[in-house]
C-alpha cells in the first residue's frame, strides 16, 4: 500500500474545492494545509478538512511537512507561489494559465526544468480517456498522414455573465483569452506544434468593447493546417462542454462534434469518434466506399485523472503530461492569435516573446 501524499493548496475557490474534494477521496493523497486570505469563508473551508489555514505559501511550506502543493489561486499569484515551490524543490500542480504573463512563464519553466522539478499544469482536459481514444486512431495507419482540422467552442453566455463580471466586456475578457487556452492545449496534444495564426475578430453581436466572436487559422509544423471558430454570442452546440459529456451542468450532446481531424488515409469526428478509413482499401479516391466505424468511448473525470497522473509524477513514475514548457507554449501561440486579431497579419509563434 503506497504511502499518502500530504499536499497543500493554495486557492480554495471553485476549483481549488474540487481539487480539495479529489485528494480527499483519493487513497494516496492527504490535504496538509490551506493558503487563503484569512476571510470567515477561508476559515471555515480549512476547519472543515481539518487542517491549518495559512496566509502565505511560504509559511505554509516552513510550517507544514508537504510532497506537493496545488496552486488555484488567481492566476496573479501563479508565479510567485510556483517559484516558491520550485526553489523548495516542491512538486506544483499550477491552474492554467501558467501564470499572467509570458515573461514570467518562460521564467517559470527555465526554473523548473534547470532544478527538475516536476511542474505540472492544470489543462486538464487533456486527461479525459477522449483524447488518448483520439490520439491512437490519429497515430495509426488508417487516419495516415495529418492534413487539417476543424474545430469550434460555439456557445451562448448568459447576460448575467457579464453584469457578475463586468471587466468581461473589456479588453481580455473575450472568449480569445478566457476560452481559447483550452482549445491550444488540445491541439498542440492531438495535431502538433502551431507555427503561424491568423485571425479574425468581430464583437458585432454583443457591441462589447472585446470580442465575442473569432475565427483562427493555424499552420502546424507537421504541414497540416486548420481553422477555429470561438463565440460567447452563438447559440449552437459545438463545443467540448456540450459535447463531452464532461460537466452535468451543461446540456450533453453525444451525437455532435467540436473537431473534425482529416489525415491522407482516414478522419475522425471528436468527441462522437465516428471514423471513416481508405485502409483496407485497393485505392484512395472520392469515388470509393469508406470502412466507417465508431471508437469504443471511455469517460472519466479528468480532474480525478489528472491528480492520480500528478502522484505518479511526483513518485518518478511518468513525466509530466503537460509541462510548464507546455504551459509556456500554449500562451505562445494564444498571444499570437491576440497579436493576429489586433494586426490582421499572419503572427508567426516563433516571433512571440523575442
Amino acid at each position: 500500500m503506497s504511502e499518502e501524499l500530504d499536499f497543500i493548496l493554495s486557492g480554495p475557490g471553485l476549483i481549488g474545492k474540487k481539487h480539495a474534494a479529489l485528494i480527499d477521496a483519493h487513497p494516496d493523497a492527504r490535504l496538509s494545509a490551506v493558503v487563503a486570505p484569512d476571510r470567515p469563508q477561508n476559515r471555515g473551508f480549512s476547519d472543515t478538512h481539518g487542517v491549518p489555514l495559512f496566509q502565505d505559501l511560504d509559511s505554509a511550506l516552513d510550517a507544514v511537512d508537504c510532497g506537493a502543493a496545488i496552486v488555484s489561486s488567481p492566476n496573479e499569484f501563479h508565479y510567485d507561489q510556483a517559484m516558491c515551490c520550485v526553489e523548495r524543490n516542491i512538486p506544483v500542480l499550477i491552474e492554467k494559465p501558467l501564470t499572467d504573463q509570458l515573461r514570467t512563464a518562460a521564467a517559470l519553466a527555465d526554473a523548473a526544468e534547470a532544478r527538475s522539478v516536476p511542474v505540472l499544469v492544470g489543462h486538464h482536459r487533456t486527461y479525459s480517456p477522449l483524447l488518448e481514444i483520439a490520439q491512437n486512431f490519429l497515430k495509426s495507419e488508417a487516419f495516415g498522414n495529418p492534413v487539417a482540422v476543424q474545430g469550434s467552442a460555439l456557445f451562448y453566455k448568459p447576460e448575467d455573465y457579464f453584469l457578475a463580471g463586468p471587466w468581461r466586456t473589456r479588453a481580455g475578457g473575450g472568449p480569445i483569452l478566457i476560452n481559447m487556452i483550452h482549445e491550444i492545449g488540445i491541439l498542440r496534444f492531438l495535431f502538433g506544434e502551431i507555427e503561424s495564426v491568423t485571425a479574425r475578430v468581430s464583437s458585432a453581436a454583443r457591441g462589447f468593447e472585446v470580442e465575442d466572436t473569432a475565427a483562427v487559422t493555424f499552420a502546424f509544423s507537421n504541414g497540416a493546417v486548420g481553422t477555429f471558430l470561438i463565440s460567447d454570442a452563438s447559440a449552437s452546440s459545438k463545443s467540448w462542454e456540450m459535447t463531452a459529456g464532461e460537466n452535468p451542468a451543461y446540456p450533453f450532446f453525444p451525437e455532435e462534434n467540436c473537431y473534425h481531424f482529416a489525415g491522407m488515409m482516414g478522419s475522425l469526428d471528436f468527441p462522437s469518434m465516428r471514423f471513416r478509413t481508405y485502409s483496407g482499401r485497393s485505392e484512395r479516391t472520392w469515388w470509393a466506399a469508406f470502412e466507417e466505424g465508431r471508437l469504443a468511448i471511455e469517460r472519466e473525470d479528468p480532474l480525478e485523472t489528472q491528480l492520480t497522473h500528478f502522484i505518479d509524477v511526483i513518485r518518478g513514475a511518468t513525466p509530466p503530461r503537460v509541462s510548464a514548457r507546455d504551459g509556456y507554449q500554449n500562451m505562445v501561440v494564444l498571444e499570437a492569435i491576440v497579436e493576429a486579431g489586433r494586426s490582421g497579419h499572419e503572427v508567426r509563434t516563433d516571433e512571440i516573446g523575442t
